[in-house]
């Protein structure tokens, strides 16, 4: 009895100790849930930061300029262009000791300002209208720089100086065009519509920046490595594609209701004689597409590849972890290349080529993920698509470039929604393409280059 006393003691201990846990776990989850509330709840009202994860990094990079970046060079001088020189004079005496001063060389400082009220050039034209005696029909006089049609209503225009300006501003810095006739007035006086600057820019990439812009994917096709990437793009509320294509002399996009081969070829041929880097889009793996050299993005095949090892436990993880390491190594090695022999390097390359072609070689796994991976990047492999980096000098292993181009329109699709119609996209990927490669060749302003082209003849863009 005894016995049977003490045994049902120590169940119900047990049992109590269980019935604790349980309980501390249940308050543990409820003080959770009460956070994630919480959160919820402030996250429904206007906060400073709303796309904030609320983590904070754990080693935030320093300010300022980064090893490794380049040159370090200061300021240029524009002596040139001073225009007032000012004489900064020497004290009489040493103002630490009281002693006598001997000059020893002379320092040159400068001050770059912007006059209180810039005033733009107003070019006035006296245009003699006249009749003619036998026909009786009206001809006006003609000078440089004035429309036939400037008469009446629109007899005070402004001229292409401005108009480029109000383009920079939109489709190279990104402000919305509705605030660029304010930032314009407040700084040159002009007074300018936002319907004058969207209207202009429709009728120009119909005419001379279209032309330039055709040129610009001529370019494209002619160049031996290119970067193309897509994103989600809306035209009058309905769902399409702007594609980017980046090379070392140029940058071009285009939107498309849709994101097929045919819209990929409409850029890149296919016999396109240089080498194509991309993400693992279905359009690039089209058999229209087979002729042309790709490179697949690595940083996506290592995403992929992680997707799949985390959720794995066991021997299932084996694949995806060697398969990360050797792409790792293809990685580490490309990086390395400046360091290494050219023998040294074709040595490692091939050996590398060799073991990640008996990993990824034809068989069946167990897991059928691991065996969705073989079987996708080991036919980008079995195509030549994975290594090219290592082979092909100039070829990056990665698509960031294409990234890197397609974010000046994403911050667009925020700020503007995208485009009302066909005009207005076909007038964006002209505006902007030419405004990035004008920023890529950094020899002359975007303003300066739109001016130069508002003002060329119309012949002078014939191939």
């Amino acid at each position: 009895m005894a016995d049977l006393t003490s045994l049902r003691r120590e169940e119900l201990i047990e049992l109590i100790m269980v019935q604790q846990r349980m309980i501390e776990d249940q308050q543990r989850q409820i003080a959770e849930l009460r956070d994630e509330i919480e959160q919820l709840r402030r996250g429904g009202k206007r906060q400073a930061a709303p796309f904030s994860k609320g983590k904070r990094v754990e080693n935030p990079k320093p300010p300022g300029r980064k090893p490794g970046q380049g040159p370090f060079t200061r300021r240029m001088v524009p002596l040139e262009e001073a225009v007032e020189t000012i004489i900064a004079s020497a004290p009489e005496y040493c103002p630490h000791c009281g002693g006598d001063l001997e000059q020893e060389r002379e320092e040159v400082a400068t001050t770059t300002d912007l006059p209180i009220h810039p005033r733009p050039v107003i070019t006035a034209y006296r245009v003699s209208v006249c009749r003619c005696r036998q026909c009786g029909k009206r001809v006006r006089g003609a000078a440089q720089g004035l429309a036939p049609d400037q008469t009446g209503a629109t007899a005070h225009r402004v001229g292409p100086g401005v108009m480029a300006a109000a383009h920079a501003l939109h489709y190279a810095i990104g402000i919305p065009v509705r605030k660029v006739p304010r930032v314009l007035g407040e700084l040159t006086g002009v007074s300018l519509t936002q319907s004058a600057i969207t209207q202009d820019a429709m009728r120009r990439a119909a005419g001379p920046v279209g032309a330039a812009y055709e040129d610009l994917r001529e370019q494209v096709r002619e160049a031996p490595v290119a970067h193309t990437g897509d994103t989600s793009w809306r035209i009058s509320g309905r769902t399409a594609f702007l594609m980017g294509f980046d090379t070392d002399q140029s940058t071009v996009y285009q939107i498309r209701d849709r994101h097929r081969n045919e819209e990929v070829r409409e850029i890149i041929p296919g016999d396109y004689q240089g080498v194509l880097i991309t993400d693992r889009g279905k359009s690039y793996d089209a058999g229209e597409l087979a002729g042309v050299a790709q490179q697949k993005c690595m940083a996506h095949l290592l995403r992929n590849v992680s997707e799949v090892v985390e959720r794995k436990r066991g021997p299932a993880r084996q694949f995806g972890v060697k398969l990360k390491l050797l792409l790792r190594e293809g990685l580490t090695l490309w990086h390395a290349r400046g360091a290494l022999r050219g023998d040294e390097f074709r040595i490692r390359s091939r050996q590398l080529d060799q073991q990640l072609t008996h990993h990824l070689r034809i068989r069946m796994l167990r897991d059928d993920d691991n065996q969705t991976l073989l079987n996708g990047i080991g036919l980008q492999h079995d195509r030549g698509h994975l290594l090219r980096f290592l082979e092909t000098e100039g070829v990056e292993p990665t698509n960031n470039r294409a990234e890197r181009i397609l974010r000046p329109a994403v911050i667009a699709r925020k700020v503007s929604h995208c485009s009302k119609n066909r005009r207005g996209a076909d007038a964006f990927v002209a505006f902007v393409s030419i405004a990035q490669t004008a920023r890529k060749k950094a020899q002359q302003s975007t303003t300066q280059v739109l001016r130069d082209l508002f003002v060329r003849p119309a012949d002078a863009l014939a191939r």
